[in-house]
Parts: C-alpha cells; structure tokens; sequence
C-alpha cells in the first residue's frame, strides 16, 4: 500500500500561484501524479513524474504553467501551478503506481481544494 498526504491548497486570485504538497510513505512507488477534478466533470490527468529518473509528463492544458517536481529525501512531490484561472478550479489529487508499465492508478490522496476568484 502507498499512504498519501496532500496539502497546499486554498483560495487564490486569477494569475496567482500555488504549490501543492503530496507525501507518500509505505511501499515504494515507480510514478505519482496528479489529476484534478471540477464539479460536474471527470477526473483529468494533470502532471506525472517518474521517480527512477525523473521523467515528467504533462496535459497540453497545464503545459507551461504547471510543474510537477519531486523531493526525494522527503518521499514528496509537488504541483506548482502558476497563472492560475478560474477553469483551475477544482479538487486536486495526487495518485501513485507502482508499476511504470500500467495505466492503472490504484493510490490516491484525500484531495485537495483549490479555488481560483475572477
């Protein structure tokens, strides 16, 4: 099992920025992400990043103002969101994978709110 904690959400003006936080502990993971998701809409993959050897991959609608980072002595990866828009608006979780290879995320966060005001 992959235990993660996420945190830095919060209210923030349109063209501001924010840094989310995820921890994980227990079993070792081979990728995190982070996915996001607005009322009324489905779950959208966001930002991932590999930890063996850092490998990022990113949505086009994120591209350029988001940035998926990690912290290996802390076990830790973080979504810094720039430039933020009211669309941004949404839950934002982390999830974890063990196995690169799959599509499958089976280990997610409590979530986060992030709110963006016009």
């Amino acid at each position: 099992q992959v235990q993660l904690v996420e945190s830095g959400g919060g209210l923030v003006q349109t063209g501001g920025s924010l840094r989310l936080s995820c921890a994980a502990s227990g079993r070792t993971a081979s990728n995190m992400g982070w996915f996001r998701q607005a009322p009324g809409k489905e779950r959208e993959f966001l930002a991932a990043v590999r930890w063996t050897d850092s490998t990022t991959y990113y949505a086009d609608s994120v591209k350029g103002r988001f940035t998926i980072s990690t912290d290996n002595a802390k076990s830790t990866v973080y979504l810094q969101m720039n430039r933020l828009k009211p669309e941004d608006t949404a839950v934002y979780y982390c999830a974890a994978k063990v196995y690169s290879w799959s599509n499958n995320w089976p280990y997610w966060g409590q979530g986060t709110q992030v709110t963006v005001s016009s």
